[in-house]
């Protein structure tokens, strides 16, 4: 029920629904409410922290990015110099064979101007040939080497012994063989034939002497 004081000068009595707000005293602040407050702290946090990790991962990927592109460009680099280091390695592979196959060329270019010198180092008094020719080696041997035959003429047994022990000597030239001898009439006189065999030798390196090709600079 509500009651309503219409005499003059009456003071209205507050409705019991109606309710006053009480604001603050001048110079007094209000309650502070710690439970906000950390609901805020904590979004405020929240947000900072959030913030943070998408600038490093931001960062991060930038950088990662970064050196993507540099190892990219690494790789690139290192690609071409090897196949332009593989490429001077098949060249020099190559060149390598060739010269050894002008060495070999080479090498074998003298071997019958050592071997006839060494024979005619190696005669000796009333001996003299009458034929020299080269004989096909073995095939199946595995480093076939020049073998030859010698035909000629000797006053005695003794001068074809000294020619046979005198060509052994010889760093040029081994396993020398009697093939065959018999004595037959040349010029009206008496004499004996031969036949040796014998095989070209690879000699010693300071058997022979090398002269430089190019003149070496002073």
């Amino acid at each position: 029920m509500i009651e309503v004081n219409l005499l003059p000068g009456a003071t209205k009595r507050p409705s019991r629904r109606t309710r006053s707000l009480a604001l603050p005293r001048p110079g007094r602040l209000p309650e502070f409410d710690r439970r906000l407050a950390f609901v805020i702290g904590a979004w405020a946090l929240a947000l900072l922290l959030g913030g943070w990790m998408q600038y490093s991962a931001s960062s991060r990927k930038a950088e990662l990015e970064l050196r993507i592109d540099a190892e990219a460009q690494d790789s690139a680099h290192y690609a071409t110099i090897i196949k332009a280091n593989a490429r001077l390695t098949a060249r020099r592979d190559t060149i390598a064979r060739k010269l050894e196959l002008i060495q070999q060329i080479d090498a074998g270019r003298y071997v019958w101007a050592h071997i006839l010198d060494e024979i005619s180092r190696a005669l000796p008094p009333y001996t003299w040939l009458t034929n020299i020719y080269y004989v096909e080696p073995d095939t199946t041997a595995a480093q076939p080497t020049p073998t030859f035959r010698i035909e000629g003429r000797t006053g005695s047994n003794l001068s074809l012994t000294q020619l046979m022990r005198d060509l052994e000597a010889s760093p040029f030239i081994r396993n020398v063989t009697l093939v065959g001898t018999e004595g037959v009439t040349e010029a009206g006189k008496f004499v004996h034939s031969f036949i040796l065999e014998a095989q070209y030798e690879v000699p010693p390196p300071d058997a022979i002497e090398t002269v430089s090709l190019f003149k070496p600079e002073d």
